[in-house]
């Protein structure tokens, strides 16, 4: 039952998007003075470094120290963006080994991949994609999926405190070698099947500054064994010069039958070149 509600909720979303490209004159400028900008792809490289501190309810917490790329991609008429992360990850609490705690040791690293060709969906508008999580560091297992989104902006002249809406919609599906299994890692955390749901919203507060709602951390639920991790997810950036950006951000869980942390801050600097 699992992978057709999967396929359905895909479906849904593709199709959503369709229409809404189709009616973009009648429907989303009227409404939200708003424009499908879904192909505007970056020409720009972007390096950014993260840092997280994140607790749960038994006192345990996580640093993280991210690296994170973006490559822009021009592959004859297609176009898109590639973003590349890679991490070290340090936990302390009662519920990690005393003679781990403190040592940052490699974390994830995952590829994402969007873009789509103007022959491809051409009345659609939005992006195709997929990520694929690699089978080292602390998840210790391969984990691939599909993605799609799509990103809508004001129109030129618009008089609106909306900087765009992003929704994004991703299924991850995790397996592991014969190696790495269960049986012979009893390390190995559960395999991971979820649906990520990313309901991105940005509010223009001046020129230089946004806020950014579900940007970094979304919604997501675990089609294993049920459940979902609701976050409240606010991210403030500001723009220093062409070249330089920062951010600050923090999310709260709301809901929390699918466990993932309790609270988390973060932080990064991000440098276009």
């Amino acid at each position: 039952m699992r992978q057709p509600l999967l396929l359905i909720l895909l479906s849904f979303c593709i199709s959503s998007a369709s229409i809404a490209a189709d009616n973009e004159t009648s429907s989303t400028k009227d409404y939200f003075n708003l424009k499908n900008s879904s192909w505007s792809y970056s020409p720009e490289h972007i390096l950014e470094f993260w840092g997280y501190h994140a607790a749960d309810n038994a006192s345990n917490s996580t640093d993280t120290l991210k690296l994170r790329y973006y490559q822009p991609l021009s592959i004859g008429a297609m176009r898109g963006t590639a973003r590349l992360d890679t991490e070290y990850v340090r936990n302390y609490g009662p519920s990690f080994p005393a003679e781990n705690q403190g040592q940052y040791s490699a974390g994830n690293t995952l590829l994402t991949v969007w873009g789509n060709h103007p022959n491809f969906f051409s009345s659609w508008g939005g992006n195709l994609g997929a990520r694929v999580i690699f089978p080292f560091g602390n998840q210790g297992q391969w984990a691939v999926g599909p993605q799609v989104g799509a990103s809508y902006t004001p129109v030129e002249g618009s008089k609106t405190i909306l900087a765009n809406i992003s929704p994004l919609v991703r299924y991850m599906y995790g397996f592991d070698t014969k190696k790495n299994s269960s049986q012979n890692n009893s390390t190995q955390s559960p395999l991971i099947r979820r649906l990520e749901l990313f309901p991105t919203i940005g509010i223009q507060i001046t020129p230089a500054t946004q806020i950014r709602f579900w940007d970094e951390n979304g919604i997501i639920y675990n089609s294993a064994g049920g459940g979902w991790f609701v976050p409240l997810d606010a991210m403030v950036t500001h723009r220093i010069s062409k070249h330089f950006l920062f951010a600050v951000g923090a999310a709260k869980q709301v809901v929390q039958t699918y466990n993932q942390y309790n609270w988390t801050v973060y932080g990064k600097v991000a440098f276009n070149f």
